[in-house]
Protein backbone atom coordinates (compact mmCIF):
# COMPACT_ATOMS: atom_id res chain seq x y z
CA UNK A 1 0.00 0.00 0.00
CA UNK A 2 2.70 2.22 0.95
CA UNK A 3 6.63 2.50 0.74
CA UNK A 4 6.68 3.79 5.24
CA UNK A 5 5.77 1.12 8.03
CA UNK A 6 2.08 1.43 8.25
CA UNK A 7 -0.04 2.32 10.74
CA UNK A 8 -2.95 0.04 9.80
CA UNK A 9 -2.74 -3.73 10.20
CA UNK A 10 -4.48 -6.88 7.12
CA UNK A 11 -4.67 -9.99 7.78
CA UNK A 12 -7.18 -12.44 5.92
CA UNK A 13 -8.42 -15.39 6.94
CA UNK A 14 -10.93 -17.27 4.54
CA UNK A 15 -13.53 -14.87 3.26
CA UNK A 16 -13.05 -12.58 6.27
CA UNK A 17 -10.05 -9.58 6.74
CA UNK A 18 -9.30 -8.10 9.58
CA UNK A 19 -8.30 -4.28 9.52
CA UNK A 20 -6.39 -2.95 12.76
CA UNK A 21 -5.51 0.47 13.28
CA UNK A 22 -1.73 0.18 15.41
CA UNK A 23 -0.99 3.57 16.87
CA UNK A 24 -1.80 2.01 20.36
CA UNK A 25 0.91 4.61 21.82
CA UNK A 26 -1.38 6.93 21.15
CA UNK A 27 -4.30 5.97 21.57
CA UNK A 28 -5.63 4.70 17.82
CA UNK A 29 -5.65 8.92 17.54
CA UNK A 30 -6.18 9.36 13.86
CA UNK A 31 -3.54 10.90 11.98
CA UNK A 32 -2.54 11.74 8.37
CA UNK A 33 -1.03 8.28 8.26
CA UNK A 34 -3.63 6.51 9.70
CA UNK A 35 -6.13 8.01 7.60
CA UNK A 36 -3.94 7.32 4.37
CA UNK A 37 -3.53 3.95 5.56
CA UNK A 38 -6.50 2.88 6.69
CA UNK A 39 -8.21 3.92 3.26
CA UNK A 40 -5.31 2.07 1.34
CA UNK A 41 -6.28 -1.33 3.25
CA UNK A 42 -9.94 -0.18 2.54
CA UNK A 43 -9.47 -0.04 -1.03
CA UNK A 44 -7.55 -2.95 -1.07
CA UNK A 45 -10.60 -4.83 0.83
CA UNK A 46 -12.63 -3.70 -1.94
CA UNK A 47 -10.74 -4.86 -4.75
CA UNK A 48 -10.62 -8.69 -3.22
CA UNK A 49 -13.92 -10.62 -4.74
CA UNK A 50 -12.83 -13.00 -2.04
CA UNK A 51 -13.17 -11.26 1.17
CA UNK A 52 -17.25 -10.81 2.47
CA UNK A 53 -16.85 -9.38 5.88
CA UNK A 54 -14.33 -6.95 7.20
CA UNK A 55 -13.81 -6.42 10.87
CA UNK A 56 -12.55 -3.07 12.03
CA UNK A 57 -10.61 -2.92 15.30
CA UNK A 58 -7.48 -1.75 16.86
CA UNK A 59 -4.61 -2.52 18.81
CA UNK A 60 -4.30 -1.86 22.63
CA UNK A 61 -7.06 -0.75 25.37
CA UNK A 62 -8.72 2.12 23.30
CA UNK A 63 -10.44 1.82 19.31
CA UNK A 64 -9.28 5.49 19.13
CA UNK A 65 -8.95 8.77 21.23
CA UNK A 66 -10.47 10.41 17.97
CA UNK A 67 -8.53 13.07 16.04
CA UNK A 68 -4.86 13.73 16.85
CA UNK A 69 -4.91 17.01 18.69
CA UNK A 70 -1.46 18.08 18.02
CA UNK A 71 -2.13 17.77 14.25
CA UNK A 72 -5.73 19.48 14.62
CA UNK A 73 -3.67 22.35 15.98
CA UNK A 74 -1.29 22.74 13.46
CA UNK A 75 -4.08 21.91 10.78
CA UNK A 76 -7.62 23.85 12.07
CA UNK A 77 -7.51 26.46 9.24
CA UNK A 78 -7.85 23.48 6.89
CA UNK A 79 -9.90 21.33 8.41
CA UNK A 80 -13.33 21.48 6.65
CA UNK A 81 -10.98 20.38 3.46
CA UNK A 82 -9.10 17.33 5.47
CA UNK A 83 -12.88 15.91 6.94
CA UNK A 84 -14.23 15.95 3.42
CA UNK A 85 -10.81 14.86 1.78
CA UNK A 86 -9.60 12.59 4.08
CA UNK A 87 -12.09 11.04 6.43
CA UNK A 88 -15.19 11.52 4.13
CA UNK A 89 -13.50 8.91 1.63
CA UNK A 90 -13.18 6.03 3.80
CA UNK A 91 -16.47 6.34 5.70
CA UNK A 92 -18.66 6.70 2.52
CA UNK A 93 -16.37 3.42 0.90
CA UNK A 94 -17.59 1.50 4.18
CA UNK A 95 -21.26 2.62 3.70
CA UNK A 96 -21.90 2.01 0.89
CA UNK A 97 -19.47 -1.12 0.38
CA UNK A 98 -21.25 -4.17 -0.70
CA UNK A 99 -19.28 -6.04 1.98
CA UNK A 100 -20.20 -5.87 5.77
CA UNK A 101 -18.40 -4.42 8.05
CA UNK A 102 -18.25 -5.32 11.77
CA UNK A 103 -15.95 -3.15 14.15
CA UNK A 104 -15.08 -4.85 17.37
CA UNK A 105 -14.60 -1.84 19.74
CA UNK A 106 -12.52 -1.95 23.00
CA UNK A 107 -12.65 0.98 26.03
CA UNK A 108 -12.67 4.62 24.40
CA UNK A 109 -14.36 5.07 20.85
CA UNK A 110 -13.80 8.88 20.68
CA UNK A 111 -14.62 11.86 18.12
CA UNK A 112 -14.13 10.29 14.80
CA UNK A 113 -13.51 6.75 16.54
CA UNK A 114 -16.90 6.71 17.05
CA UNK A 115 -18.22 7.91 14.18
CA UNK A 116 -16.13 5.05 12.29
CA UNK A 117 -17.59 2.38 14.77
CA UNK A 118 -21.18 3.79 13.46
CA UNK A 119 -20.91 3.48 10.32
CA UNK A 120 -19.86 -0.40 10.41
CA UNK A 121 -22.77 -2.42 9.65
CA UNK A 122 -22.68 -3.66 12.97
CA UNK A 123 -20.90 -3.40 15.92
CA UNK A 124 -19.03 -5.96 19.06
CA UNK A 125 -18.29 -3.82 21.98
CA UNK A 126 -16.20 -5.31 24.74
CA UNK A 127 -17.49 -4.71 28.28
CA UNK A 128 -14.86 -1.93 29.03
CA UNK A 129 -15.92 0.19 25.81
CA UNK A 130 -17.44 3.25 25.07
CA UNK A 131 -18.51 5.66 22.55
CA UNK A 132 -17.54 9.59 23.97
CA UNK A 133 -18.47 12.43 22.32
CA UNK A 134 -16.52 15.47 23.81
CA UNK A 135 -16.46 17.99 21.15
CA UNK A 136 -18.55 20.18 23.43
CA UNK A 137 -15.79 20.27 26.15
CA UNK A 138 -13.10 21.61 23.26
CA UNK A 139 -15.81 24.05 21.91
CA UNK A 140 -16.57 22.06 18.55
CA UNK A 141 -19.12 19.74 17.14
CA UNK A 142 -19.49 16.34 16.18
CA UNK A 143 -18.51 15.37 12.84
CA UNK A 144 -17.59 12.06 10.38
CA UNK A 145 -21.37 11.39 10.20
CA UNK A 146 -21.82 11.13 13.87
CA UNK A 147 -24.50 13.60 14.19
CA UNK A 148 -26.42 11.65 11.71
CA UNK A 149 -25.84 8.19 13.03
CA UNK A 150 -26.98 8.95 16.35
CA UNK A 151 -30.21 11.16 16.04
CA UNK A 152 -31.44 9.27 13.40
CA UNK A 153 -31.46 6.46 15.80
CA UNK A 154 -31.63 8.09 19.25
CA UNK A 155 -33.82 11.01 18.22
CA UNK A 156 -33.47 14.54 18.19
CA UNK A 157 -34.03 15.29 22.20
CA UNK A 158 -31.84 12.90 23.08
CA UNK A 159 -28.87 13.33 20.81
CA UNK A 160 -29.11 17.10 21.24
CA UNK A 161 -28.50 15.97 25.26
CA UNK A 162 -25.84 13.39 24.46
CA UNK A 163 -23.52 15.48 22.25
CA UNK A 164 -23.93 18.81 23.80
CA UNK A 165 -23.33 17.53 27.63
CA UNK A 166 -20.44 15.29 25.97
CA UNK A 167 -21.73 12.06 27.68
CA UNK A 168 -20.21 8.96 27.61
CA UNK A 169 -22.28 5.88 25.85
CA UNK A 170 -21.36 2.54 27.75
CA UNK A 171 -21.20 -0.34 25.93
CA UNK A 172 -24.90 -1.46 27.44
CA UNK A 173 -26.06 1.65 26.91
CA UNK A 174 -25.12 1.29 23.14
CA UNK A 175 -27.12 -1.76 22.75
CA UNK A 176 -30.45 -0.64 24.21
CA UNK A 177 -29.81 2.41 22.27
CA UNK A 178 -29.64 0.75 18.98
CA UNK A 179 -25.72 2.41 18.34
CA UNK A 180 -24.33 -1.76 19.37
CA UNK A 181 -25.54 -5.25 18.40
CA UNK A 182 -23.38 -6.79 21.41
CA UNK A 183 -21.74 -6.13 24.35
CA UNK A 184 -19.04 -9.44 25.18
CA UNK A 185 -16.47 -9.48 27.83
CA UNK A 186 -13.27 -7.82 27.24
CA UNK A 187 -10.90 -10.54 26.80
CA UNK A 188 -13.47 -12.34 24.12
CA UNK A 189 -13.87 -9.58 21.69
CA UNK A 190 -11.90 -10.39 19.49
CA UNK A 191 -12.85 -13.70 19.00
CA UNK A 192 -16.51 -13.16 19.54
CA UNK A 193 -15.98 -10.56 16.39
CA UNK A 194 -14.56 -13.19 14.26
CA UNK A 195 -16.69 -16.17 15.10
CA UNK A 196 -19.58 -13.68 14.11
CA UNK A 197 -17.82 -13.03 10.43
CA UNK A 198 -16.86 -16.18 10.29
CA UNK A 199 -20.51 -17.27 10.48
CA UNK A 200 -22.12 -14.57 8.20
CA UNK A 201 -19.27 -15.17 5.89
CA UNK A 202 -21.01 -18.29 5.11
CA UNK A 203 -24.34 -16.36 4.28
CA UNK A 204 -25.56 -15.90 0.54
CA UNK A 205 -23.04 -12.81 -0.53
CA UNK A 206 -25.60 -11.65 -3.24
CA UNK A 207 -28.32 -11.68 -0.66
CA UNK A 208 -26.45 -10.09 1.76
CA UNK A 209 -25.39 -7.14 -1.16
CA UNK A 210 -28.90 -6.53 -1.27
CA UNK A 211 -30.02 -6.55 2.14
CA UNK A 212 -27.68 -3.96 3.17
CA UNK A 213 -28.61 -1.78 0.05
CA UNK A 214 -31.90 -2.09 0.56
CA UNK A 215 -32.37 -1.49 4.18
CA UNK A 216 -29.77 1.96 3.71
CA UNK A 217 -32.22 3.12 1.47
CA UNK A 218 -35.48 2.04 2.84
CA UNK A 219 -34.17 4.74 5.99
CA UNK A 220 -35.08 7.13 3.47
CA UNK A 221 -37.47 5.59 0.91
CA UNK A 222 -41.15 5.71 1.15
CA UNK A 223 -43.26 2.09 1.84
CA UNK A 224 -44.09 2.00 -2.43
CA UNK A 225 -40.28 2.64 -3.34
CA UNK A 226 -39.09 -0.05 -1.00
CA UNK A 227 -41.83 -2.58 -2.35
CA UNK A 228 -40.44 -1.49 -5.81
CA UNK A 229 -36.13 -1.86 -4.69
CA UNK A 230 -37.21 -5.09 -2.24
CA UNK A 231 -39.01 -6.81 -6.27
CA UNK A 232 -35.61 -5.74 -8.02
CA UNK A 233 -33.26 -7.14 -5.41
CA UNK A 234 -35.45 -10.09 -4.65
CA UNK A 235 -35.41 -10.64 -8.77
CA UNK A 236 -31.70 -10.11 -9.01
CA UNK A 237 -31.47 -13.00 -6.14
CA UNK A 238 -33.54 -15.44 -7.70
CA UNK A 239 -32.19 -15.63 -10.95
CA UNK A 240 -28.31 -16.31 -9.20
CA UNK A 241 -26.88 -19.56 -8.64
CA UNK A 242 -26.90 -19.08 -4.91
CA UNK A 243 -30.69 -19.22 -4.54
CA UNK A 244 -30.35 -22.83 -6.83
CA UNK A 245 -27.73 -23.98 -4.03
CA UNK A 246 -29.56 -22.90 -1.18
CA UNK A 247 -32.88 -24.51 -2.65
CA UNK A 248 -30.61 -27.57 -2.87
CA UNK A 249 -29.03 -27.59 0.33
CA UNK A 250 -32.37 -26.64 1.70
CA UNK A 251 -34.10 -30.15 0.03
CA UNK A 252 -30.97 -32.31 0.92
CA UNK A 253 -30.61 -30.79 4.72
CA UNK A 254 -26.69 -30.03 4.04
CA UNK A 255 -24.99 -26.58 4.56
CA UNK A 256 -25.11 -24.36 1.34
CA UNK A 257 -22.01 -23.32 -0.59
CA UNK A 258 -22.49 -19.69 -2.02
CA UNK A 259 -20.45 -18.47 -4.31
CA UNK A 260 -21.65 -15.18 -4.65
CA UNK A 261 -22.88 -16.23 -8.31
Amino acid sequence: MTDHVSLVNYSVQGHVVTIEIDRAKARNAFNQQVRLDLFGALNQVESDNNIRIVIIASAGKSFSAGADLAELMTTKAEIETQILEQYKPFLTLISQSDKIYIAAVQGAAAGIGSALALTCDLVVMAQNAFLYQAFAAIALVPDGGATWHVVNQIGYKRALELFIEAQRITAQQCVEFGLANKVVPDNDLRSSAHEWAQQLAQGAPLAQQNLKRLLKQAQRCSLDQSIRLEASSQQHCCNSEDFEEGLAAFSQKRPAQFNGS
